[in-house]
C-alpha cells in the first residue's frame, strides 16, 4: 500500500485536510481552466513538484503509484489518434491517425494528466480517514462515506489474507513449477472468494445488530493552524488558477 504508507509519513501529514483539498481542487479547477496544452503541464509540473518537494513523496514511489492511470492514458490518448473509416475500404473499416483533431486530444491529454497530479497530491498526502472526514463536512451522504469505510478497510484484510496464503503456499512449494503454480493461484482465489462471502456475510450481521441505526463515527483529528494553512492553499491555488488562465 504505496498510497497509505505516503499518507502517513510525508512532511505534510499534520497539515489540515481542508487546506490540502482545497489546494487540489485549485489544481482541477486550473486543470479544466487551462487554454492551451502548455498551460496544463505547467499545471501538472506544479502539482507534481508541490507533492514531491512540498510533502518529500520519494519520486520512486510517485512514479509507482502514477504508473497505472498514466498507462490507461497514455492508452486513451492513442485511441484518440486513430479514426476508423466504415466502407471506404475494400474490406469496409480503414484506420488512418486524425491529424486534425491533435490540438483537441493533446488538450484533453494535458489536462487529464494534471487533474491526476491534483488528485495524486490529495491522495499522497492525506490518510483516507481524514478525507473521509473532509468528505463529511462537505455534507456528502452518509452511505457513500460509509461504504468508503468499509471498502477501505476490506482492502487491507483481503491484502492480509492473500499475503498469508501465498506465504503458506510458497512454504509448501507451492509455486515450484509451472503446474503447481496454477493449482496454487486456483486455491489462492477459492479461498479468497470465501472469506469475502463470509466476511460481507459478517458485516451484514453486524448492521442488522445496530439495526443500521446512524452513520459510522470515527474520532477526527485535529490539526494546528488550519485557518492559516487554509489560506495559503487558497491563495496559492488561485495564482496557479490565474497562470493556467494566462498562459
Amino acid at each position: 500500500m504505496l498510497t497509505e504508507q505516503s499518507a502517513y509519513t510525508n512532511r505534510w501529514r499534520q497539515v489540515s485536510p481542508i487546506a490540502k483539498g482545497c489546494f487540489s481542487l485549485c489544481g482541477m479547477i486550473a486543470a479544466f481552466a487551462a487554454g492551451s496544452p502548455e498551460a496544463a503541464l505547467l499545471v501538472a509540473f506544479i502539482m507534481a513538484m508541490a507533492t514531491i518537494c512540498g510533502a518529500v513523496i520519494p519520486p520512486v514511489r510517485y512514479l509507482r503509484v502514477a504508473a497505472p492511470p498514466l498507462v490507461f492514458l497514455a492508452a486513451s490518448t492513442l485511441s484518440l489518434l486513430i479514426s476508423l473509416d466504415f466502407g471506404r475500404a475494400a474490406g469496409g473499416i480503414s484506420f488512418h491517425p486524425a491529424l486534425t483533431e491533435f490540438p483537441r486530444i493533446a488538450q484533453a491529454a494535458c489536462r487529464s494528466l494534471a487533474c491526476l497530479t491534483a488528485l495524486l497530491f490529495l491522495a499522497l498526502t492525506t490518510p483516507l480517514s481524514d478525507i473521509i472526514s473532509l468528505l463529511r463536512r462537505c455534507k456528502l451522504p452518509d452511505t457513500l462515506l460509509d461504504l468508503m469505510t468499509l471498502c477501505y478497510r476490506t482492502l487491507f484484510v483481503l491484502s492480509e489474507a492473500v499475503h498469508e496464503t501465498i506465504t503458506a503456499q510458497s512454504a509448501r512449494l507451492g509455486y515450484a513449477t509451472i503446474s503447481l503454480s496454477l493449482r496454487s493461484l486456483g486455491g489462492l482465489v477459492a479461498n479468497l472468494t470465501v472469506q469475502v462471502w463470509q466476511r460481507s456475510q459478517a458485516l451484514h450481521l453486524a448492521a442488522q445488530a445496530r439495526n443500521n441505526d446512524g452513520a459510522l463515527r470515527f474520532l477526527e483529528n485535529r490539526f494546528a493552524h488550519t485557518s492559516r494553512n487554509t489560506a495559503i492553499a487558497v491563495v496559492a491555488g488561485s495564482v496557479m488558477i490565474a497562470l493556467a488562465v494566462t498562459l
